[in-house]
């Protein structure tokens, strides 16, 4: 029983492979006689031929009808077989079969003879193969292919759009396709009704056809169309401002992070570090290095790059702190001038053994590119990225402050330094780790910052002053002032900077901080404590 249910099952897979074998075998023998046609009829009749090929429902369609009007399908001479010329230089020309795509390798041109197309044919083409894309099964595929066709629209294509729309089961396909036909009709019929569908749109062929009907003869178009033009022009603006409230944020991101390192030594030790956006370039170096470690690879590089980044800051903070700091403690004054000439030996050292001039960090794929929100605004990865991964961090930090015990020692430094000594704290320890820590997140501000601009040995000084400026701002020593001083100001910067200029723009934010800080001394958040109130 079992060897003749074994036989049976065999029986079956051969009748099934032997049925898929002949199907493939007639549709091959369609493909043929499709491609024979199209080689051999006058170029009145291809016209007809084309729509067949483009009607067979075969996939390989798109790709014969692409290769005939650049020139690319061809039949060989001797045998008939139909191929598509992969690359067409000197004698041999490389190329593959249309029906299977099997690579045949070189054949010689005088063996080949390509099928003839004229301009006449090649127009109606690219109009068949929007339709083929707009048949697709595939969404997405529609979509692109819908949106391709805006400002493109040709005659023969325009009359079979409505059949197009009303088959259409996706309502942005369905949008997409409609707003293409207004165009045309805008733009070839000067149909007034068309203006209408086009007035809330943000595309820029949708915008050239409606200013083209603004300076029409026909005073009752012209008349739509200016009115639909101003309400896109006031879509424009709202689409500006959102954008310019992004490049804000993300510019915000970038001086929270790093500030906030800053906000933290200056808290608890009192120390003004000049050589903070020092720390910030070497995490930015770090990223570069970590690149010329694992070539080929920026993704993971960027990714080791962040605990990297964080060491390698960290350390130099320590060794500052060691060296420097530890003997400059209650003198702000001094520690200022003191890390100041710190800020110019790491300069100097990154330009002696690295380089003077600025070094390019890779953007991975991952972080290129932008989402697009509609045909107005898109939004660049890599600021995404940023801002999401500053928000990351300032999560990870308020974690540390709240939740573990060097928070609780360095809340309790920085409110009372004294009473903290005379509670156990070892206030030296405590100093030590918060500049590191401090330093440390500097350097992942560095690694944000190789992402969006790039890294040279005077980075960290177009950040110095800001950072202060936020740590200000915001209250010193408070987590929170600083992540909403950082995205005010940021934002502040980015509203100010198309009308007044970059450095303008700065004197009116150091000005509004000047006044700021006559009315709240301490910034947003100021300190609780014994020591604060003293």
């Amino acid at each position: 029983m079992g060897i003749s249910r074994l036989l049976s099952h065999l029986l079956c897979a051969c009748l099934l492979c032997y049925a898929g074998f002949s199907q493939a075998q007639v549709e091959d023998t369609e493909a043929q006689k499709l491609l024979t046609a199209l080689a051999e009829s006058s170029f009145a009749q291809k016209k007809a031929v084309v729509n067949q090929i483009a009607e067979s429902g075969d996939e390989r369609a798109r790709g014969w009808l692409e290769s005939f009007s650049s020139n690319k399908l061809a039949r060989v001479e001797s045998s008939g077989q139909f191929i598509i010329v992969l690359e067409n230089r000197g004698r041999d020309w490389t190329v593959e079969s249309a029906l299977t795509g099997e690579n045949l390798g070189d054949m010689s041109r005088r063996d080949i003879d390509t099928v003839r197309v004229n301009n006449a044919l090649r127009n109606e083409i690219e109009g068949i193969l929007s339709v083929i894309d707009l048949k697709s099964p595939d969404e997405a595929n529609r979509l692109s292919a819908a949106r391709a066709l805006k400002g493109s629209v040709e005659g023969t294509l325009a009359e079979r759009l409505p059949e197009l729309i009303d088959a259409e089961q996706s309502m942005s396909v369905q949008a997409a396709l409609t707003e293409a036909l207004a165009i045309f009709n805008v733009e070839e019929q000067g149909d007034v009704a068309a203006v209408a569908t086009l007035a809330g749109s943000l595309n820029s062929q949708a915008r050239a056809a409606l200013q083209q009907a603004m300076r029409s003869d026909n005073a009752e178009l012209a008349a739509a169309a200016t009115d639909a033009m101003a309400s896109i022009e006031q879509k424009l603006k709202l689409n500006r401002a959102a954008e310019t409230l992004y490049f804000g944020l993300s510019l915000g991101s970038v001086l929270m992070l790093a500030a906030i390192g800053l906000a933290i030594t200056f808290g608890v030790m009192g120390v003004i570090n000049m050589a903070h956006g020092e720390l910030i370039m070497l995490g930015a170096y770090t990223t570069w290095g970590m690149q010329q470690l694992l070539p080929g690879q920026p993704g993971l590089a960027l990714i080791l790059s962040i605990p990297a980044g964080f060491l390698v800051s960290a350390l130099a903070g320590i060794a500052i702190e060691r060296t420097v700091i530890q003997h400059l403690k209650g003198r702000p004054l001094e520690t200022l001038l003191a890390t100041f000439g710190v800020s110019l030996i790491l300069q100097q050292l990154v330009r002696t053994v690295i380089s003077p001039l600025n070094r390019t960090v890779i953007t991975p794929d991952w972080m290129s590119g932008s989402v697009m929100i509609n045909e107005a605004l898109s939004l660049t990865l890599n600021r995404l990225y940023v801002i999401g991964f500053a928000l990351v961090v300032f999560a990870g930090l308020m974690l540390i402050m709240r939740k573990t015990r060097l928070g609780l020692e360095v809340r309790a430094v920085t409110q009372n330094r004294a009473m903290a000594r005379s509670m156990g704290i070892k206030a030296t320890r405590v100093d030590i780790l918060t500049f590191a820590l401090g330093s440390g997140v500097a350097g992942l501000a560095g690694v944000a910052l190789s992402q969006i601009t790039n890294v040279g040995p005077n980075l960290g000084q177009s950040y110095i002053i800001d950072s202060f400026m936020v740590v200000v701002f915001g209250g010193v020593g408070s987590l929170w002032g600083t992540l909403l001083a950082g995205m005010t100001l940021g934002t502040i910067n980015q509203l100010l900077e198309p009308w007044a200029g970059a450095v303008l723009a700065k004197i009116m934010v150091l000005v509004f901080i000047i006044l700021f800080i006559q009315k709240r001394p301490r910034g947003l958040f100021p300190q609780k404590g014994r020591a604060a109130e003293g």
